[in-house]
């Protein structure tokens, strides 16, 4: 009987975290209940007794016109906490430092902010004539530099309309950018499995993107490379987008280490 409790509460942790999970994945629109239960393979009422749970703990919150789930104050308050642990532009300096040695070319630390993404490091490489479009702490609607691009393009379809949605009115500030210009961008990351802006913005600069792997599923930092356009042509762009996912990978690891450490 200790052994068959064991493995039901064991069982009943793992359904919590993977609700919290899809609905952290979905946090900028919200997800419903009836989604939750989709997309988790559990029935209705035991998702719906899942959410009710997190939401009395206060780690989602219930708004909107379908009363759709989102991450509560709890969640924030636990994220900060875990913060001090975490000093992710220490951790990806490395990682920064090494594509940039590799390259030449100027490598960027992104993070999502909303429906907004964030320079929070970026690490300059040797080549003399460089590429330096974004400064650190500058905040661009998702979509309009090659990380953000990255993190847009790798969001769940209803997550990723939304989002675009709401940014539409800010596009034509970036360059050539607009939603025409995104949409193409987006459809163009989705099938190369990386984001690249090909001179879509400015004519002559080009950005490779490339996502930060967790074990959340939702991805909230990206590598990205930013060049003139002849340096990221052919085979080169290639070998850099390989060399990028590897370095995605292996900070993906260090994260996870650094998690390990403290648990």
């Amino acid at each position: 009987m200790e052994n068959q409790s064991s493995s039901t509460g064991t069982q009943s942790i793992e359904r919590t975290i993977l609700v919290l999970k899809k609905v952290a994945a979905r946090n900028t629109a919200g997800i419903t209940l009836a989604e939750v239960a989709r997309e988790t393979g559990l029935k209705s009422p035991t998702a719906h007794r899942i959410l009710g749970c997190l939401v009395e703990q206060g780690l989602l919150m219930q708004r909107g016109p379908k009363r759709e789930y989102f991450l509560g104050m709890l969640a924030y308050e636990l994220g900060l906490a875990a913060n001090c642990h975490f000093n992710l532009r220490e951790l990806c300096g490395p990682v920064l430092n090494r594509l940039a040695r590799a390259t030449g070319d100027t490598v960027f630390l992104t993070t999502r902010s909303g429906t907004d993404s964030v320079v929070i490091e970026r690490a300059e490489g040797s080549y003399p004539v460089k590429a330096l479009t974004q400064m650190v702490g500058e905040r661009r609607p998702l979509g309009s530099t090659a990380g953000g691009l990255a993190l847009l393009a790798a969001m769940p379809q209803a997550e990723r309309d939304d989002v675009m949605r709401r940014n539409r009115h800010r596009l034509n500030r970036y360059g050539k950018l607009s939603e025409a210009v995104l949409d193409h961008m987006v459809e163009r990351a989705c099938q190369l499995g990386y984001a690249l802006n090909d001179g879509d913005i400015l004519p002559e600069v080009t950005g490779l993107g490339v996502v930060v792997p967790t074990l959340l599923g939702s991805h909230y930092a990206a590598i990205s490379i930013v060049a003139l356009n002849h340096r990221l042509r052919g085979d080169r762009r290639e070998e850099v987008v390989q060399m990028m996912n590897a370095e995605a990978a292996k900070l993906s690891q260090t994260l996870a280490d650094a998690g390990a450490a403290f648990a």
